[in-house]
């Protein structure tokens, strides 16, 4: 599906994908309470600007927070298939390859570049910001849109339930099969809230400060399951933990897929454009060539109804 022009805030929706198989990650520790309530947001709702942009070079060299630098976040570790071997600037994993193919449109050569790590939980916080976007698997979604601005999506991705093949939660063929179960998720993100709002679980949900700490979890038998995008889920099982397995994906509860956005500090002149670069990457298929080249489909994941 094309783009619509920059004015309309359209979010670009495509197949929820796995990966292109990399080295692993190492596993984390530590847990922490879960703070926003997440609703995919409408395309009104994202908080970007509405101001149509034809030239994203000529628009964004006034519009970055250090003049001839773009200066771009995320998390450390930066995740598979995002990123590769947990190094963003390599321009190696689907989010990595993204940024550098906006900053590219936005004017800014690979050695003008400069990345910073943001925790995912504290990214969008109210207040000003030390980088230009981040971007980090960061859900639009409205409570989050009234801190910070967000860009048109470049990526939606379904929710999926992991779980070591030997425990019951890897049988499961429906979300209410999981009710009983022990389930956790990272902090603050949307797979959190999917365990909360859809599967609502009788026991109390356990919550993890990063990723690493989940899949330590689950491998140490303190859940039953763990919940995260479809892609990290592919990745989990496939190259980090091969006797676990995806027991199934799922929707969010909302009408629209949940999408991933650029983010950005409140009024940032930057975002119209971000929108006017990923705009033309669409149209290209820019975006569905670097889905391809690091996502794969996800035929063979069953439903969870």
């Amino acid at each position: 599906m094309r783009l619509r022009p920059v004015s309309a805030r359209p979010a670009v929706r495509r197949r929820v994908g796995a990966l292109a198989l990399a080295p692993l990650l190492l596993v984390g520790s530590a847990c922490a309470p879960t703070e926003d309530a997440d609703d995919t947001a409408t395309d009104s709702e994202t908080g970007a600007s509405d101001a149509e942009v034809t030239e994203p070079a000529a628009c964004a060299e006034d519009a970055v927070r250090k003049p001839g630098t773009l200066t771009i976040a995320t998390d450390s570790p930066a995740y598979e298939p995002w990123f590769t071997d947990n190094d963003p600037t390599t321009g190696e994993g689907f989010e990595s390859a993204v940024a550098y193919e906006v900053a590219k449109r936005l004017g800014f050569d690979a050695d003008a570049v400069t990345w910073v790590t943001v925790p995912f939980n504290t990214s969008y916080k109210p207040g000003p910001k030390e980088f230009d976007f981040d971007i980090n698997q960061i859900s639009v979604t409205p409570e989050r849109a009234e801190r910070v601005d967000f860009s048109s999506g470049y990526y939606s991705a379904a929710q999926a339930v992991i779980a070591l093949k030997d425990n019951p939660a890897a049988e499961a063929t429906s979300l209410e099969d999981l009710k009983g179960l022990r389930l956790g998720a990272q902090t603050g993100t949307t797979s959190l809230t999917a365990i909360r709002d859809q599967i609502q679980p009788d026991a109390e949900i356990s919550v993890f400060e990063d990723t690493n700490a989940a899949k330590q979890a689950m491998m140490n038998d303190q859940v039953d399951a763990i919940v995260a995008d479809l892609p990290s889920a592919f990745y989990i099982t496939a190259a980090e933990i091969p006797q676990a397995s995806i027991t199934g994906q799922f929707q969010p509860d909302s009408e629209d897929q949940e999408t991933f956005g650029l983010l950005f500090e409140k009024g940032s002149e930057l975002v119209g454009c971000v929108d006017a670069a990923l705009a033309e990457m669409d149209t290209d298929g820019t975006l569905a060539q670097l889905e391809q080249e690091w996502l794969s489909d996800t035929v063979g994941v069953p439903e969870l109804q």
